[in-house]
């Protein structure tokens, strides 16, 4: 059920923010439509106690300064484009740089993307469970991509303790969409320790390699031998020495023989992460052809949050969606959007005890 819906303050532009508590299936969620950002995720332990499992904060302010994109929607296109440019439909697009050596690429929609403005709310009580959907007119134009995007966000609690994450998305011109969610996850509890000695378990055996600037060079390699494997599961922290530069932050390409049918029929199980120590297991199935895997690197201990300071590698990120910087490898799946066409893409995070 829905448990609450309060004002969560007012953005410098004068738009007022709601927060929303959602209760079912053994989860608790609280969300805001500022960013569509995941603040808070109660999940149960094994004896039982609750902890919130996502790195957040309970004010608007924090969130207003953020840029390392706390629990929120990130799109037009998440993860990273080269150079700033795009060329979509013949025509070529400059974009806000915010990202890489000398700001030299756009990251997550640029500087104001869709982690940065307030989306219009409804929650409602569906049949599967409570619901909070979201909604948003990205302009022709938005940060320098051509046409008027209708993005829609759906946040369902489900049975079983499951979040089920739905997108959706229409242009009236020839546009680029790749739209995902960059929570923050700590099974331990916000603020608990690390995540190096969670079990890590992808199901992807090729990766995207990338030069000093993340930017994919347009291979597809195996993780068989590296570093990036964990198609076997395997604590976060044992090879992460053996990287060349520090922490992960990498795509990886998923199987398609790993399809599940669970509420849709062409779903992948992606990743599972287990916390030896609270016993909290947490599954992601996605329709999305990847997943970006970051560990938390460049936290810092700056950042105050809810359960204390947010340290390096005191959470994870795990972001279901198309393969970074697209446009510029013709080999990649398309996020082009054309206008009669639906984007689609569907998420579901289900919570266990092992």
């Amino acid at each position: 059920m829905i448990l609450d819906q309060a004002s969560f303050g007012t953005t410098a532009e004068g738009r007022k923010v709601d927060l929303f508590t959602l209760s079912h299936g053994g989860l608790q969620m609280k969300l805001t439509n500022f960013g569509g950002r995941i603040t808070q995720l109660l999940v149960p332990d094994r004896d039982g106690k609750e902890q919130t499992v996502v790195l957040g904060f309970d004010n608007l302010n924090s969130y207003l300064g953020d840029v390392r994109f706390f629990g929120s929607i990130v799109g037009r296109v998440a993860n990273r484009i080269a150079g700033g440019k795009i060329t979509v439909a013949g025509k070529e697009y400059s974009l806000p740089i915010n990202d890489g050596a000398g700001r030299q690429n756009t990251l997550h929609g640029g500087l104001k993307g869709f982690d940065k403005v307030v989306w219009d709310a409804n929650p409602k009580d569906s049949p599967r469970g409570p619901s909070v959907v979201l909604t948003y007119l990205s302009p022709d134009g938005d940060q320098g991509l051509p046409g008027n995007l209708r993005a829609t966000a759906t946040y369902t609690l489900l049975d079983h303790a499951r979040l089920h994450v739905e997108y959706r998305a229409t242009t009236d011109r020839t546009t680029v969409v790749n739209l995902s969610n960059h929570t923050y996850f700590n099974l331990a509890g916000a603020g608990v320790g690390t995540i190096l000695d969670q079990a890590l378990t992808l199901h992807a055996d090729k990766y995207t390699p990338t030069n000093d600037n993340l930017i994919p060079t347009g291979e597809i390699k195996p993780v068989r031998g590296t570093p990036l494997d964990f198609t076997k599961p395997n604590p976060i922290g044992s090879r992460i020495g053996d990287l060349p530069k520090p922490g992960y932050d990498h795509n990886f390409v998923l199987n398609s023989d790993y399809l599940v049918g669970v509420d849709e029929a062409a779903m992948v199980l992606a990743a599972r992460v287990h916390d030896p120590k609270s016993g909290r297991v947490m599954e992601i199935m996605t329709t999305q052809p990847a997943i970006q895997f970051y560990s938390g690197t460049y936290l810092d201990g700056s950042i105050h949050g809810i359960g204390g300071a947010y340290n390096k590698y005191s959470a994870l990120a795990l972001e279901p969606q198309h393969f970074p910087d697209s446009p510029h490898h013709p080999n990649f799946p398309s996020i082009a959007l054309e206008p009669g066409q639906e984007y689609r893409h569907v998420c579901i995070y289900r919570f266990s005890i092992a």
